[in-house]
């Protein structure tokens, strides 16, 4: 019988982080890995903006852009009070302080072939644009 009872406990706690993890975790406007390119990047007039969502972390965490074009990344925030409110790009020297709530568009010029790594200020939380031919 505690065989049993301990085998129906265990299964239950199974199946509620399954539905934590795959259910309520999409609530949030995201309802696909945030490890996969998102297509949150526009052209305007001649520049590629890239734009992605400050707090508790940076959504989606990858994007994918056109190398060679004058890039914009674009950081919407909305009540963003943790370590997210400061972001980092340390290959391009970009360390910036984000509003609390608002838009802030930070320069990255014309970025090479490769991956630019980004993070929050303390960088725990991390994003990346792929820059592609």
């Amino acid at each position: 019988m505690k065989v049993f009872f301990g085998f129906v406990v265990v299964l239950v706690l199974l199946m509620g982080g399954y539905l934590v993890m795959n259910i309520a975790g999409k609530g949030e406007g995201e309802a696909t890995n945030p490890l996969v390119a998102a297509n949150n990047v526009s052209i305007v007039d001649g520049k590629q903006i890239v734009e992605i969502r400050a707090k508790g972390g940076y959504l989606p965490r990858k994007s994918v852009v056109k190398a060679g074009m004058p890039t914009i990344l674009r950081v919407n925030t909305s009540g963003t009070f943790d370590c997210s409110s400061a972001i980092r790009i340390p290959s391009l020297r970009v360390s910036q302080t984000l509003p609390a709530t608002g838009v802030t568009e930070i320069e990255l010029g014309s970025l090479e072939p490769g991956t630019l790594q980004g993070n929050c200020g303390m960088g725990m939380y991390p994003f990346e644009i792929e820059a592609e031919n």
